[in-house]
């Protein structure tokens, strides 16, 4: 079986703008249909806090600077139940990327084509070991997987986005209010879709999915229910099909 065959069955993407609930949804998914969830978001935090150890400055992180860090970087990826874990230098560091200011910086370092390309090279891999494979992010769909069987791009209103930010534990500095987080999400949209590598972008044949007045059942019923209908003819899915 070759590449774009096998990503054809095993990977379902999931991508979206910021605080669109990518996470909470793709790792229900997963565990409903017994798959590895993948958040390459936390990936990209990973790398945003390991420039922020090294000082490096994030106003304008260089390329250089970066390569460096990449360089001198291990990055370990599990998953497990639904939920992942990230190890950056062997320490445990899924809770430090929740950091507001990891969250405020992201974007930048996201957008330097070197890191891009370490993590997309990751992503790969650990997707190729699994049997299937729940990948969210931003450019899950356009360039980690574009032959991917099953693509989806989920999103919300700003101010529905801004409000589940809110909801979400140390995501925001204090004080922050709907406005001010609604305004902080449209600059990382603007920064996402505008920049040169890999720009956030719907896929041309992913399915879209506007969650502003829908409940989560709900979008996980429309993204599973459109998974298990596509793949009734082959057996990938077969045992789960049979208990959902």
């Amino acid at each position: 079986m070759n590449r774009a065959e096998s990503d054809k069955k095993s990977v379902i993407a999931i991508d979206g703008p910021a605080a669109a609930g990518k996470s909470t949804v793709a790792a229900k998914v997963a565990g409903m249909l017994g798959a590895t969830y993948i958040n390459t978001g936390n990936m990209y935090r990973a790398i945003t806090l390991a420039a922020t150890t090294r000082g490096t400055p994030l106003e304008s992180p260089s390329e250089k600077d970066v390569e460096d860090i990449l360089r001198n970087t291990s990055l370990e990826y599990t998953s497990s139940g639904g939920s992942d874990k990230i190890l950056l230098n062997g320490e445990d560091v899924t809770r430090k990327i929740r950091a507001p200011e990891v969250a405020a910086s992201v974007s930048r370092i996201a957008a330097i084509p070197a890191v891009r390309k370490w993590l997309v090279d990751r992503q790969r891999d650990i997707a190729s070991r699994a049997r299937l494979a729940v990948m969210e992010g931003r450019d899950i769909g356009t360039v980690v997987f574009p032959d991917a069987k099953w693509k989806f791009f989920l999103t919300a209103s700003p101010e529905v986005r801004a409000r589940r930010r809110l909801e979400q534990s140390g995501e925001t500095i204090e004080g922050s209010t709907v406005a001010s987080v609604a305004r902080e999400i449209a600059e990382r949209d603007r920064m996402d879709m505008s920049r040169k590598v890999s720009p956030l972008t719907k896929a041309a044949d992913a399915i879209l999915v506007d969650s502003s007045e829908m409940t989560i059942d709900q979008v996980l019923d429309r993204i599973v229910g459109a998974v298990k209908g596509d793949i009734v003819p082959n057996d990938l899915l077969k045992k789960q099909s049979r208990t959902l």
